[in-house]
């Protein structure tokens, strides 16, 4: 996969692939020419949502907003304009409106940080997860392959009916060698670390 896509920067990219790999996702509505990205969490990740928006701002409509979800949850999430380049990854990431991975998705350090922070989960300093119960089994296996290139050794462990990605114990340092440098302060309790304790840095992407 090229490292750009029409006018985004490399970072912007990255972003956008990790939250495609996670929580975000890109629609159009009928009638529009293009296609556009909503960033959608909840408010208790403000912080990161904030984050993102710093990223994608020059491509983006107004600044995040709070709104009221399904129960109790309140959802903070901004949208990107309408753009041919979010068109071009809606074709190449969605298949008769269903999110897939594409064959040539290369995973680098910020892509997979995004998505750990997205979708990553830790049970116990052994057991951490990435949550793709949201692809199909050939979408997972492709991801479990996209893992293994950069050294990660992962299974598929059933959740209910469902899979998530399991990163073996041998594997959780050089997860966390690979993105810890990526993960802004307010995520940091996804790898373990106490984000009051963890040495504050300006929520910046090292590249």
């Amino acid at each position: 996969m090229d490292n750009t896509v029409g006018s985004l920067t490399q970072l912007q990219k990255s972003v956008i692939i990790g939250s495609l790999l996670g929580d975000g996702y890109i629609r159009q509505m009928s009638g529009r020419k293009d296609a556009f990205l909503e960033i959608n969490h909840s408010i208790s990740q403000r912080e990161y949502v904030d984050w993102k928006y710093s990223v994608l701002e020059n491509i983006s409509g107004r600044a995040p907003t709070a709104r009221n979800g399904n129960g109790r949850r309140i959802a903070y999430r901004f949208y990107t304009r309408q753009l041919p380049e979010m068109t071009e990854l809606m074709n190449i990431w969605y298949q008769n409106g269903t999110k897939i991975v594409p064959d040539d998705l290369e995973l680098n350090p910020i892509i997979l940080s995004i998505w750990f922070m997205d979708d990553g989960s830790m049970c116990r300093e052994s057991d951490v997860y990435l949550n793709t119960q949201q692809f199909k089994s050939a979408s997972q296996q492709a991801l479990v392959e996209k893992l293994g290139a950069l050294g990660l050794q992962v299974t598929l462990n059933k959740d209910k009916q469902y899979h998530r990605i399991r990163f073996l114990k041998s594997s959780v340092p050089v997860l966390k060698n690979i993105i810890s440098a990526h993960v802004i302060p307010s995520m940091q309790y996804k790898l373990g670390y106490d984000p009051v304790e963890t040495t504050r840095r300006s929520p910046a992407v090292v590249l």
